[in-house]
């Protein structure tokens, strides 16, 4: 009789620690944008994919990507700030965040503006905590979220205008041990904000150690890459 000690068997999946997503993309055979929006574009393509003997056909977002950002002040506190999302019909906790719509802006420049814009601050030390895909099943947004320490206020003269559903954003300052919290009770929902509050948990047990520079190269991108 074969030995049952509970041990897992190895079913040919890699080791966590080779484990990485590959950029790997189908040619396309056709594409059409089928919708012209005001930020984003709706584009089908056709494609040969291996396992299928017919062309697989898709509609998608085409996205430009985003930015945000996990701010940490000196007492481990993360910026969260209030905003209306119409599509959901909720206010959300979010942490700053926006738009790569400049063109040719790189990512920890719109990093830099958006957190000026919407929260006043500059900040002295960025590095990358993580990078991820909104949703990769319908859209091509990539999103890196950086961690910014080092906090200074934009002087108010120079301050940004914020208007629309910005104007009446509300700010708060959580204990980052209690915004995980909120994450795991349910009462945090928007994706930047739960990827980056976990991503800096986890990253501050480890005193931020092997971040990468703010400056890295991103291209897992669809639109970045070499």
């Amino acid at each position: 009789m074969p030995r049952n000690d509970g041990a897992q068997r190895d079913h040919g999946v890699e080791p966590s620690r080779a484990l990485q997503d590959a950029v790997d993309p189908c040619a396309p055979l056709s594409s059409e944008t089928v919708y012209t929006g005001r930020i984003w574009n709706v584009v089908t393509e056709s494609f040969a994919f291996p396992h299928s003997d017919e062309p697989l056909v898709r509609d998608y977002i085409d996205h430009t990507g985003a930015v945000s950002v996990v701010v940490l002040d000196e007492q481990q506190r993360i910026l969260l700030q209030r905003q209306y999302r119409h599509p959901v019909g909720m206010r959300l906790w979010e942490i700053p965040a926006g738009l790569l719509d400049v063109d040719g802006e790189p990512a920890l420049e719109a990093a830099r503006r958006e957190l000026a814009e919407e929260a006043d601050l500059a900040a002295e030390t960025w590095h990358v905590l993580t990078d991820f895909f909104n949703t990769p099943g319908y859209s091509s947004e990539a999103q890196r979220v950086f961690l910014a320490r080092g906090l200074s206020e934009v002087p108010e003269h120079e301050r940004h205008l914020r208007t629309d559903e910005e104007a009446d954003m509300q700010s708060a300052w959580v204990p980052l041990d209690e915004a995980v919290g909120l994450v795991l009770e349910g009462r945090l929902h928007n994706p930047s904000a739960v990827v980056g509050i976990l991503a800096a948990h986890a990253a501050a047990a480890t005193g931020f150690a092997g971040l990468r520079p703010a400056d890295s190269p991103w291209d897992e991108h669809p639109r970045l890459r070499p």
